[in-house]
């Protein structure tokens, strides 16, 4: 609050599920500022958000702010279905806001993103897919031809037990794979302090080494699971090792490892096999879309994208690629805070008209 004295009208960008109550705080304190609230996560239907005891206390304090944001239409359209059945406010969804109290709130969509960097002419260029593959391949100490990869926290809702246990039928399905294929599952500790994520993070382990021990050969072995946290240097080689980047999200606002892994192939190579329960899947339609859930469907995704074609893995690419390049984070940001800014605050309008000041 401190940081708003003596600015008039301020602008404020609230980020997160943590901060759910700080916008109506933030309004109570200075009406003249704007506010924003950007929510990373999906919202639920009404049936399932009203489980949730505190759920007037939570949309009051969202509707403090001038503008909510969401990854995907469909998480706007939940979260004003919540507060038509939650609470006495006027929804209007031809405009897609809610007044309340003589407070109008904004809901719109906007779907996060990542920069796309690009090497000029002048920067040395990368090792080839087949190149960076052997040389991380030989730093793990593993023996594989073929990589894939995946990028996550150790999270219930990013489908990991799910992923190995396809990659383990893919094997069962396709035996000409083994001892050329090895997945690299990048599972950063998250939370470890929960007993649910610590049990998590173990049963992952005991999957990994499950299926390892069941057709590990020689220096080969089917999953390599790093368990700590990586720069973005170390993830990017990785993504441009990998012949496929699976993200097999349960339930996801956006993920931005899909558009990462598109954003570090300059090549124009390797597939994405995307989650249909992520945000992404609505952006990225190039890629092999899966329900995480069909043990058969992942397989049979991970058997195409191996296979496929070197001149479809171009088209897809450049087409992912364009579209991440069009709507990166800067056109994100850019959108948010442009609205906020178009939106004039009551108090605003107030003083602009005259009214309240002393004659």
């Amino acid at each position: 609050m401190a940081e708003m004295d003596g600015t008039e009208s301020p602008i404020v960008l609230v980020q997160d599920y943590h901060f759910a109550l700080l916008p109506r705080m933030i309004k109570d304190a200075r009406p003249d500022a704007r506010v924003a609230i950007f929510w990373h996560i999906p919202w639920p239907n009404p049936e399932v958000f009203g489980i949730c005891p505190w759920q007037r206390e939570m949309l009051d304090g969202l509707l403090g702010a001038d503008l909510i944001g969401f990854h995907t239409q469909s998480h706007c359209n939940n979260f004003l279905a919540t507060v038509d059945r939650a609470l006495e406010a006027l929804t209007e969804w031809d405009r897609f806001s809610v007044n309340r109290q003589g407070h109008v709130t904004r809901v719109r969509p906007y779907p996060i993103s990542v920069a796309l960097q690009e090497n000029g002419r002048k920067h040395k260029p990368t090792r080839s897919m087949s190149e960076e593959c052997a040389a991380i391949c030989n730093e793990l100490g593993i023996s594989a031809t073929l990589l894939g990869v995946g990028v996550d926290r150790v999270d219930y809702t990013k489908g990991i037990l799910e992923r190995f246990r396809g990659i383990e039928r893919f094997l069962e399905i396709y035996p000409s794979y083994q001892r050329r294929f090895t997945f690299v599952q990048v599972g950063a500790p998250s939370r470890t302090k929960i007993d649910r994520y610590q049990n998590l993070l173990d049963e992952v382990s005991a999957e990994a080494e499950r299926i390892n021990t069941r057709f590990q050969a020689g220096r080969w072995k089917p999953i390599v699971l790093l368990k700590r946290h990586h720069s973005h240097e170390e993830i990017s080689r990785m993504y441009r090792a990998a012949s496929l980047c699976l993200v097999t999200s349960l339930h996801d606002g956006m993920n931005l490892v899909a558009k990462e892994f598109v954003a570090a192939r300059e090549d124009e190579q390797g597939v994405l096999i995307l989650s249909t329960f992520a945000g992404a899947a609505l952006e990225l339609t190039d890629s092999l879309l899966v329900n995480p859930y069909d043990v058969q469907q992942l397989a049979a995704a991970i058997q195409r994208g191996l296979a496929m074609p070197s001149d479809e893995q171009n088209m897809r690419m450049h087409r992912m690629r364009s579209a991440v390049r069009e709507h990166n984070v800067y056109r994100w940001a850019a959108h948010l805070l442009s609205d906020l800014t178009d939106i004039r605050t009551e108090s605003t309008e107030r003083v602009e008209s005259g009214e309240g000041v002393a004659s």
